[in-house]
C-alpha cells in the first residue's frame, strides 16, 4: 500500500489535463501540519516557474481536473499554488481492513525481484569479533531483511579475512600447540590470547619468524598438510563468529562465507586483464592504476596499487575479483557493501577501476555504504578502560546482565526462566536499536543507561509497547484471527491509520539509502501515536459500545503486527509479556 504513489498518479493525470507536459513531477509529500491536510502536491510551483505562468491559476486548473472521489474528503488550494489533500476517513478505514489479514501488512512484493548481493560483517578470522564489527553486522542484516521483506532475492556475502601473511605466524604457533598434544579447539578457545602469543613469538623468538614465513609459502603453494592445519584454524574461528551471530539474532550462516582465500585463483587473471586493457601499468616493479577521475587539486591522479613489486596481491586485487565473481557468477543487479568510513576511498577506487575494466557493467548498482564509529563517553573510539579492544561477545553478555538487573527491579517476582528469555531479548535488542537508530554515517556515543531505558526511542520502549497491546488482547479476550471491521472516527485513529499506511515508503527508503534508522524512527513514532490513542480512545471501559471496542482492538492488532514486523526487520525480538 503506497498512498504517495496513488496520489502521484491521480495528480499527474490532473496536471496533464490542465495542460502540463506528461512526466511533470507532482511532488507529493506528507504534510507537516494537520491544518495543511494529510498530503500536499507541490509540483505546480516548479512547473509554473518553467512555463513562466501564474502558479495559482495553474494550480486551480489542476484542482478542477483532480478526481479523488472516495479517496479525499477535501482538496484545497493554499498560498501561491500548493494543493492540500485531506484524505477520507472511510477510505483510510477500507485500506486498513484490507491489510488486516495481509501477512505483508499491505507492503507490495517486488514484481521483478533483483539479485542483490550484500557484503557485510566481514570479520578477520585471525581474531575474535570486537565492537568494531557490530555496525557492519547489524546494519547489513537489517537492510538484508528489508530487501527480503520487499521480495528481492538477496545473496549474503560474508567477506571474511582468512588469508594473508599473519596466517603463517598463526599456523606455526598452532602446529606447536598440536605437537605438544593440545587439542585445536582448546588452543583456539581464546583467539585474542592465541594471536597475542603468536605475535610475541614472532617478534622475540629466534627462528619463529622464519618458520612463519615458510608456512605462508606452503599455504600459498597449496601444501596439503599446511592446508589441513589452516582449515582447522578457519573452522574453529568461524564457530566463534557463528556464536556471535546467533546471540545477535543475525541471519548470516556458514554458507554465506566467501573468504578472501576464495578469490586466490582469479587474482592473476585480474592483473592480466587490467594490463591487457592498459588500465594498469608497471611502475617501479608494481602494477598500478592511475585514476585521473580522482586527481587532486594539482592534477595528480589517485594511485591504486593492484600488485606489489614482489608479486604479492592486495585487498584491491581481491575486491576487483569479488566484483567479477558477483557479476559473472552471482548475476548481481546491485552490490551493497558495508564497512566503516575509513574505507570509502578504497571502494571508490575499486568501483572506478572495475567499471573501466568491464568487471562491473553500468547496469549493476554498486553501493559502498560507510558508517561512523561507536564512541565512548569521552568522545573517543569505544574501548576498555585499559585502552584495549572490547570483545563483542563480552559486550553482549554485559547487555544481558544489565537488562536482567533492570527487569528484576521492575518485576521482583519474575520466574527465572522468564527472566533469562526476556533479559536476552531486551539486552540484545537494546544494543542493536541504539546503534540502528542512529544515522548510519554518524559516530555515536555508546551509553548503557540511555539504550536500556523504557522511555524514549529505545528497543525496551517498543518491546513494552508490543507486550502492552498483547495484555490488552488478553483482558479483552480478543482473537486477531476473527474478522473485525475497523472504523476511523477520532483524530488519534486517523493519525494511526496514516502512519500505518506509510510502512511501504519507509521500507523502500531503508532499502534505497541503506538507512535502518528511518525504520527505527517510524516504529517509535507509531508506538508513541498508539500511546496517545490509548489515552484518548478507551478500549476496555464498560461504556464503550461493542462495535467501537472491536474496531479499536482490530486497529491495535495491526499496530502490534507492524511493531513486530518492523522490529523483526531490525533483528529484534518481541515478547508477549514483559
Amino acid at each position: 500500500m503506497n498512498i504517495s504513489n496513488i496520489l502521484s498518479e491521480k495528480v499527474s493525470a490532473a496536471m496533464v489535463a490542465a495542460g502540463l507536459p506528461e512526466g511533470t513531477n507532482p511532488a507529493i509529500s506528507l504534510s507537516n501540519r494537520a491544518n495543511f491536510g494529510d498530503y500536499q502536491a507541490n509540483g505546480v510551483m516548479g512547473a509554473a516557474k518553467k512555463l513562466k505562468t501564474n502558479p495559482r491559476e495553474l494550480a486551480t486548473k489542476v484542482v478542477d481536473a483532480l478526481d479523488l472521489t472516495g479517496i479525499a474528503e477535501k482538496i484545497e488550494l493554499a498560498g501561491p499554488g500548493f494543493i492540500n489533500i485531506h484524505l477520507d476517513k472511510n477510505w483510510l478505514a477500507e485500506q486498513l481492513n484490507q491489510i488486516s489479514s495481509d501477512k505483508n501488512l499491505g507492503v507490495s512484493q517486488s514484481t521483478k525481484p533483483q539479485n542483490v548481493v550484500v557484503d557485510y560483517s566481514a570479520p578477520n578470522l585471525a581474531k575474535e569479533m570486537h565492537v568494531g564489527h557490530l555496525r557492519s553486522t547489524i546494519i547489513g542484516d537489517a537492510v538484508v531483511r528489508a530487501l527480503e521483506f520487499r521480495g528481492e532475492h538477496v545473496i549474503r556475502q560474508n567477506h571474511m579475512g582468512d588469508w594473508g601473511t599473519q596466517f603463517g605466524m598463526l599456523l606455526a604457533h598452532l602446529s606447536d600447540k598440536l605437537a605438544s598434544n593440545e587439542v585445536a579447539e582448546t588452543a583456539l578457545s581464546d583467539l585474542e590470547n592465541f594471536y597475542r602469543e603468536a605475535k610475541i613469538r614472532f617478534d622475540n623468538e629466534d627462528g619463529f619468524a622464519d618458520r612463519a614465513r615458510d608456512y605462508v609459502v606452503k599455504l600459498q603453494s597449496g601444501d596439503a598438510g599446511c592446508a589441513t592445519l589452516w582449515q582447522q584454524f578457519i573452522d574453529i574461528s568461524i564457530s566463534h563468529s557463528e556464536d556471535i551471530y546467533k546471540k545477535l539474532n543475525v541471519t548470516l550462516a556458514r554458507k554465506d562465507i566467501m573468504g578472501e582465500s576464495a578469490y586466490n585463483d582469479d587474482l592473476s587473471n585480474v592483473i592480466d586483464e587490467l594490463m591487457a586493457q592498459k588500465i594498469a601499468v608497471e611502475d617501479q616493479g608494481a602494477k598500478v592504476v592511475f585514476i585521473n577521475e580522482m586527481a587532486n587539486k594539482d592534477g595528480d591522479p589517485s594511485v591504486f596499487i593492484v600488485q606489489k613489486s614482489g608479486g604479492g596481491y592486495l585487498y584491491a586485487t581481491t575486491d576487483l575479483s569479488a566484483c567479477r565473481y558477483r557479476v559473472g557468477e552471482l548475476k548481481a543487479d546491485r552490490i551493497i557493501i558495508f564497512t566503516d568510513a575509513r574505507q570509502a576511498l578504497h571502494f571508490k577506487q575499486v568501483e572506478i577501476v572495475a567499471r573501466k575494466a568491464g568487471f562491473l557493467p553500468e547496469h549493476v548498482g554498486y553501493d559502498h555504504c560507510p558508517f561512523g564509529m561507536m564512541m565512548g563517553d569521552d568522545g573517543k573510539p569505544f574501548k576498555t578502560r585499559t585502552g584495549g579492544t572490547i570483545k563483542l561477545a563480552e559486550l553482549l553478555d554485559e547487555a544481558i546482565v544489565r537488562a536482567a538487573t533492570l527487569i528484576k527491579e521492575k518485576n521482583p517476582d519474575i520466574a527465572e526462566a522468564d527472566l533469562t528469555e526476556i533479559s536476552e531479548k531486551v539486552g540484545i535488542g537494546a544494543v542493536k536499536f541504539a546503534d540502528l537508530s542512529k544515522n548510519r554515517t554518524s559516530d555515536y556515543i555508546f551509553n548503557w543507561k540511555t539504550m536500556l531505558s523504557f522511555e524514549g526511542a529505545t528497543a525496551p520502549y517498543l518491546q513494552y509497547a508490543y507486550s502492552r497491546i498483547q495484555s490488552i488482547f488478553t483482558k479483552a479476550n480478543f482473537s486477531a484471527q476473527a474478522i473485525q471491521t475497523i472504523s476511523i472516527v477520532e483524530p488519534q485513529e486517523k493519525a494511526l491509520a496514516l502512519k500505518l499506511l506509510q510502512l511501504e515508503n519507509v521500507v523502500d527508503a531503508v532499502i534505497s539509502e541503506c538507512t535502518p534508522n528511518l525504520l527505527c524512527n517510524y516504529l517509535y513514532e507509531l508506538a508513541s501515536l498508539y500511546m496517545s490513542f490509548y489515552e484518548a480512545c478507551p478500549i476496555l471501559k464498560d461504556d464503550i459500545t461493542p462495535e467501537i471496542k472491536q474496531s479499536r482492538l482490530a486497529l491495535s492488532s495491526i499496530i502490534a503486527n507492524t511493531l513486530k514486523q518492523g522490529l523483526d526487520i531490525l533483528g529484534i525480538d518481541v515478547m508477549e509479556r514483559m
